[in-house]
């Protein structure tokens, strides 16, 4: 009876459900260095962190953050109440959500962070994983230009926190303003097809050159139209746009920013009209910050001017700029510039148990730590040439044994395990 049944359980697999990842500690070093990076930057300009639920109902991000992202991309399920909820694809529904609960009681400007996990049902590639985590950043209150100059900054300061110059990144940037401008007026697009060509626009380097021209074709309709958008693809400053935009007031909004950016030393950005940030809710200023690396030339996070979000929860509006860098590609980053410190620091001393010694190696070693010292203890009883290979393998820094004598003595050899040579130690 108990082989028929030791033969019918099922093997489970040990690789973790497809796109996650187990956080082993070298990997959890690196992701707490992270971390301790971004919030260090984060409260040196002033933000509070906060924290949200991971489920929310699923109509916060259907209303506003795109059919791909709501629809396709959201792990949503009923609950036992009978309500649609959807475990988190994103934090700024959330944030918004918050900051409308307590719209009267938050000191404007509201400069809000999280460090949060969440998760989407898309195919799992380097950098882009279904369940991830971000740094997410978010002012409210503060309207105009100087928010989104003050807003660009962190994120350059943030990439130079890790070590980073400005030969190994790009700000690109972009105004929704601007692009609303190009579909409505100059190229006079109605609603739904200026819509089109923005997702279009969105995947332009993801589509074919003739795959992209042909689905430009279909929303254009006209070959005027299609000589304007080669036009507008052509300007790689916002002098060089087509009169018609350029003269716009979006594009004089976007020269003020250059302008403060340029008087804050910033020198990392530059103007993208191809930047079209795919989700709904973004309304002002847009940028993405990319890595020049060739081995890594990508998209590391972006953001932008969100001003309607608040104002859907019932409360009164307030803008908001905003961005969340995430945790794997902030990683790739540090990995192609060779930015990542040696983060696995091990014990300063290992104490081993020499024979029956498991209660004196445990007093010694909480003496140690009484002293400052992080220590670990084996009692395990192995060999010398064991106890040290593990002591080493553990990164431990020094070796000291616990032995009848030594504890008669009270008298211990601390070996160094870089060099080998050995110290008094007195417990």
């Amino acid at each position: 009876m108990k082989n028929d049944t030791m033969t019918s359980m099922t093997t489970l697999s040990p690789q973790p459900y497809k796109g996650t990842r187990d956080w082993y500690p070298e990997d959890k070093a690196v992701q707490n260095y992270i971390f301790d990076t971004w919030k260090a930057t984060m409260q040196s300009f002033g933000f509070c962190e906060y924290g949200a639920p991971l489920l929310e109902p699923l109509e916060v991000y259907a209303a506003k953050s795109g059919d791909e992202l709501a629809n396709e991309q959201t792990y949503a399920f009923t609950d036992r109440g009978g309500r649609e909820v959807a475990i988190r694809p994103e934090m700024t529904p959330s944030i918004s959500r918050m900051v409308a609960a307590r719209r009267q009681e938050l000191a404007y400007p509201a400069r809000l962070f999280s460090i949060a996990n969440f998760m989407r049902y898309e195919r799992p590639q380097r950098g882009r994983e279904r369940e991830f985590w971000q740094l997410n950043a978010d002012v409210f209150g503060a309207d105009g230009v100087a928010a989104e100059a003050e807003i660009l900054q962190l994120a350059d300061v943030l990439m130079k926190a890790f070590g980073a110059d400005e030969t190994m990144y790009e700000i690109r940037v972009n105004s929704r303003e601007l692009i609303e401008a190009m579909t409505r007026q100059y190229l006079g697009l109605d609603e739904t097809r200026g819509k089109q060509l923005v997702r279009l626009i969105d995947r332009k380097n993801k589509l074919p050159a003739d795959v992209f021209r042909a689905s430009a074709r279909e929303i254009l309709g006209t070959d005027e139209n299609e000589a304007k958008l080669e036009a507008i693809f052509a300007a790689d400053s916002i002098e060089t746009l087509p009169e018609g935009l350029a003269a716009s007031d979006a594009a004089a909004r976007i020269r003020e920013l250059f302008a403060m950016l340029a008087a804050l030393g910033i020198s990392s950005t530059r103007f993208d009209v191809t930047l079209m940030r795919g989700l709904d809710y973004y309304t002002g200023t847009v940028f993405e910050v990319f890595d020049t690396d060739p081995q890594n030339n990508r998209s590391l996070f972006g953001g932008g001017r969100y001003d309607g979000l608040v104002g859907m929860f019932g409360a009164e509006p307030a803008s908001a700029v905003g961005f969340a860098p995430g945790l794997t590609t902030t990683e790739l980053f540090l990995r192609s510039h060779d930015l990542l410190p040696d983060l696995m620091d091990g014990v300063n001393i290992y104490v081993a148990a020499v024979g029956d010694m498991a209660l004196e190696t445990f007093q010694l070693a909480a003496k140690l730590r009484k002293e400052g010292l992080s220590v670990e203890s084996d009692v395990s009883g192995r060999k010398f040439d064991k106890l040290i290979k593990t002591a080493e393998k553990k990164g431990a820094k020094e070796i000291v044994f616990v032995g009848a004598n030594e504890v008669a003595t009270g008298v211990y050899s601390a070996k160094n395990l870089a060099t080998g040579e050995e110290r008094r130690l007195e417990a």
